[in-house]
């Protein structure tokens, strides 16, 4: 038989400054391979490339990753500032539309860190430029040194939502996550439900209010820790469930567009 397939979203990268490559990290292929059950598949996110319908035919769930580059600022109704960092606009135009389609149409998709916040800038939430010059907050960005050992660290909790979707998932209240990110979501867009926080208020976790499939996001990095960490696990666990009714022809009810 053969395994359900996910699009893994990929990211513009340049290599040695001459060569334009799409690339996706080799964690989540991993964990989309050994955990998900699921073939991974790395999507080159350019819609001069890729038709979104072909694309939407052939996958039966997206993995929205990580990525260096950010949303830009336009997609929300702002100016990009040197704060706002580096962008993939190509990305923008691939994944904007492919989650609203996915809400629609039901099917899985699983957003980690950009992949988070792009799932609220979909639906017409706006992000922070930088979480950690917000009073109060931590920083949320990668440690100076950068090894597996660092960025794998629980550093931090998320606490979630009594009786949400995360808490009977992970069959707890909070988790102990790691954090790799600089920009996060200010607000949230229409349907978006954040549905777990750090300390600091910095959303963690959401999902998208009434839609028919599996749409948990997380702006935390689960690939990491799957080996032995539950929830990490217990995501991707989830979503290949999810992934594996759509390929077996499960449809949900489908929502009807406003």
């Amino acid at each position: 038989m053969n395994r359900p397939i996910v699009g893994i979203i990929g990211n513009a990268h340049m290599i040695s400054d001459t060569y334009k490559v799409h690339a996706g990290g080799y964690w989540c292929s991993e964990a989309i391979a050994k955990v998900t059950g699921a073939l991974p598949l790395i999507v080159p996110s350019d819609p001069d490339l890729v038709d979104l319908d072909d694309l939407m035919s052939v996958c039966d769930g997206f993995l929205l990753t990580g990525g260096r580059a950010n949303v830009h600022p336009e997609e929300y109704g702002e100016a990009a500032t040197e704060a706002h960092g580096a962008f993939d606009r190509e990305r923008d135009g691939i994944t904007l539309p492919l989650v609203r389609r996915a809400v629609e149409r039901g099917q899985p998709m699983f957003g980690i860190c950009r992949g988070f916040q792009e799932v609220a800038v979909a639906f017409g939430g706006t992000l922070h430029p930088e979480i950690r010059d917000l009073p109060g907050r931590m920083n949320h960005r990668m440690p100076p040194g950068g090894s597996r050992d660092e960025i794998r660290e629980l550093r931090q909790r998320v606490t979630l939502a009594d009786g949400g979707p995360f808490h009977r998932l992970f069959g707890a209240r909070s988790v102990m996550t790691n954090t790799l990110h600089g920009q996060g979501v200010m607000t949230p867009g229409a349907g978006v439900v954040i549905d777990g926080f750090a300390d600091d208020g910095t959303p963690e976790a959401l999902y998208i209010k009434d839609a028919p499939g599996f749409t948990l996001s997380v702006q935390w990095h689960p690939e990491l820790n799957v080996e032995d960490d539950r929830p990490s696990r217990q995501l991707f666990e989830a979503f290949g469930d999810a992934v594996r009714s759509w390929a077996a022809g499960e449809r949900p009810r489908i929502l009807k567009s406003a």
